[in-house]
């Protein structure tokens, strides 16, 4: 472990980086009763904390190498890290982007300097594909996490972090993706300070580390989600993973609804935007809080990125209510007849109604996708539903529904009458031409889509909702077709939220 002490304190950062500030957030602070203070990541050059391991990797390469080039993949943050770094150092850099990656970052990599390959739908293409390039071309490869140079890169964070605030800390809460910002900051602090707790946070559906320190090795997820696409790793690093073992203290995960809660909380504070994994930090803090019922304690968030595209704000507002459990999202059946939706009023009281979807299904009964507004969390949400039930209102709480809340909201449009065999899958298209042909192409059989809703959400991911009629007899073969069609998918036929408001079955 002196081995990285000494790597950090002697790392070449500070040629491209800055000292970040470490600011507190008076807001979040009251509301939690603790000290809660941000490092400014953000504010860095490339608006992420990536630059400072790939420019000390690349100072500490012989001369030769730099002038013979470096290489990596990435979609974001790390590939503006190394394209600036070999600006600055004089080298040529080539970057390994997925062909999904939005315009914005392929912009930002092209105004420093970085040469641009395009190649596959997803990072573990483009890195297949850039160390082939590092063999043919004798490049060097600039690993994004994995290597003992830029863990120290990025432990000099908790360098100063330390330096900053020489006072009791708590806990420092990290977000993790393959683990090199995590294990240099650990490396650092528990050699110091080592009653400092050390949290890594990851989102739920890209929980690498968190399996792994459980499972005590290292595995492969089938699938990531892509919504913090900062840290959508399916496998941590050898060397991260070694060092998180011996120093971090636990791991939390967190729903994408609390992480665009922190987005916000870090916004009302600050005013800066961060990107979803730049808000894991603050977002675990908050659940830690709510989990241990600490007071008065000093606690440090990372905001480890900004580089956000602006059209996925409007996912993220939607998100930010439901994930600080300001609102709630109920299906509520009521009798199809004059004055049913003032009596519903009247029984959920002075609340506001921030969403009332409804269309006519039968002369009996209608279904109604409500959302209302809480000011008490799951305490008055759970009042409500048993207020509704008392007046016989049958109520089924979609508030933690990720199909109604990602497409039914938008599509209550009644049920299909007469509709046979439908199946209804949820698939995450990459977002580039062709997503949606090939998969219309690959359906050789003759199965009818039925029901068909997408809407951006300014991701390098298209989210789909398909409605596709397929008969018993060929449920084998649409099995192995969306197998081989090889998009993240999920199966919501079953959804209780489709049987409300879309099945054809009623």
């Amino acid at each position: 472990m002196y081995d990285y002490i000494k790597k950090i304190l002697t790392a070449r950062v500070y040629d491209v980086a800055i000292e970040s500030p470490l600011e507190v957030m008076s807001r979040l602070s009251r509301r939690l009763n603790n000290r809660v203070l941000l490092k400014r990541e953000d504010l860095q050059p490339v608006f992420s904390f990536k630059l400072r391991g790939a420019y000390n990797k690349m100072a500490n390469l012989p001369r030769a190498a730099l002038e013979k080039g470096v290489i990596c993949a990435s979609a974001g943050n790390h590939a503006q890290g190394v394209a600036l770094s070999a600006q600055r150092l004089g080298a040529k850099a080539t970057i390994v982007m997925p062909r999904t990656t939005p315009a914005i970052k392929i912009q930002a990599v092209r105004d420093r300097g970085g040469k641009i390959v395009l190649f596959g739908d997803n990072y573990d293409e483009a890195y297949q594909h850039a160390r082939q390039l590092e063999a043919e071309k004798g490049l060097t490869f600039i690993h994004p996490y994995d290597d003992p140079d830029v863990i120290a890169g990025q432990g000099t964070i908790g360098m100063e972090i330390l330096r900053q605030h020489p006072d009791h800390i708590e806990a420092i809460f990290i977000a993790v993706g393959g683990g090199g910002l995590i294990a240099g900051i650990a490396a650092f602090i528990k050699y110091l300070r080592p009653e400092i707790k050390i949290i890594g946070v990851e989102p739920d559906d890209a929980a690498s580390m968190y399996q792994a320190l459980k499972q005590d090795r290292r595995v492969v997820l089938d699938q990531v989600g892509i919504f913090a696409d900062g840290v959508a790793v399916r496998q941590v690093g050898e060397e991260t993973f070694r060092l998180a073992r011996e120093r971090v203290d636990e791991m939390i995960v967190v729903s994408t609804d609390e992480i665009c809660a922190a987005i916000k909380d870090i916004f009302d504070d600050t005013r800066a935007i961060a990107e979803p994994a730049g808000a894991l930090g603050a977002a675990g803090l908050k659940k830690y809080v709510e989990r241990t019922g600490v007071t008065g304690a000093n606690l440090i968030a990372l905001n480890c990125g900004a580089n956000i595209n602006f059209d996925r704000l409007r996912h993220v507002a939607e998100r930010a209510e439901l994930g600080e459990r300001r609102e709630a999202l109920l299906a509520v059946t009521i009798p199809e007849q004059p004055g049913s939706f003032r009596r519903f009023c009247q029984t959920i009281g002075k609340r506001s109604i921030t969403e009332f979807n409804y269309r006519y299904a039968d002369t009996r009964q209608a279904q109604v996708f409500a959302g209302i507004q809480l000011t008490e969390g799951d305490g008055e949400k759970n009042r409500i539903i048993e207020t509704l039930r008392e007046h016989s209102y049958p109520v089924l709480d979609l508030s933690d529904n990720e199909m109604a809340k990602l497409h039914i909201r938008y599509m209550v449009g009644g049920h299909a009458p007469g509709l046979r065999d439908e199946l209804l899958y949820r698939f995450e298209f990459p977002e580039r031409p062709g997503a949606l042909l090939q998969f219309l192409t690959g359906m050789a059989h003759d199965w009818n889509i039925s029901l068909f809703h997408y809407r951006n959400h300014g991701s390098d991911h298209g989210r789909v909702l398909v409605g596709i009629q397929v008969s018993t007899a060929e449920r084998g073969q649409f099995d192995q077709f969306i197998h081989k069609l090889g998009y993240p998918y999920a199966d919501e036929t079953d959804n209780p939220a489709y049987r409300l408001f879309l099945d054809s079955r009623g």
